[in-house]
């Protein structure tokens, strides 16, 4: 199966566009967002109360009926993110703000530290909503990867993102 980019799943008035750094080959495969088996995002979506139920990635279109979008800073599937040059990061900057002022969703949510330093340019950050957004009508929130790499305790990751549905529900 040929790996390419996936698309963008974008609207005016989303809720939280979720922002990754680059699709897995194994989405670039399946056309869909975080298809690895070994990501947890749909999990972490589901147990933090930002979905009702579980979703699958080849179900990641629906997830735009919840006010949820994806894209990635790099469109270009790779195996890990040091397949990614410098270059790419400068290009896809541009672009995702670009993105950004055009659809304003509510809440820019990057999966990742890395992803946000690499948008911002910020080299100190913490987790949660940043206090000076690069756009500042939007809300930018800063989650923990979702990669099944990543050694923070779930727990801990599910109340980062518990924030969120939190947020979203007013609460």
């Amino acid at each position: 199966m040929s790996v390419s980019e996936i698309p963008d799943h974008l609207d005016y008035g989303l809720s939280i566009l979720f922002i990754g750094f680059n699709p897995s080959l194994r989405s670039g495969e399946t056309g869909h967002h975080y298809a690895n088996p070994r990501n947890n995002f749909y999990r972490i979506l589901h147990r933090a109360g930002l979905t009702p139920r579980l979703y699958d990635a080849s179900e990641d279109r629906e997830l735009l009926k919840l006010g949820y979008g994806f894209t990635n800073i790099v469109a270009r599937p790779t195996r890990g993110i040091d397949d990614i040059d410098r270059s790419e990061y400068a290009e896809g900057r541009e672009i995702l703000r670009a993105k950004l002022a055009e659809y304003r969703p509510q809440i820019a949510c990057f999966v990742g530290k890395g992803v946000y330093t690499q948008y911002s340019q910020k080299s100190k950050l913490d987790w949660g909503f940043q206090k000076e957004p690069v756009i500042t009508e939007i809300h930018e929130f800063v989650a923990p990867s979702s990669s099944g790499l990543v050694r923070m305790p779930m727990d801990e990751i599910i109340a980062i993102y518990r924030q969120l549905a939190e947020y979203t529900r007013g609460t």
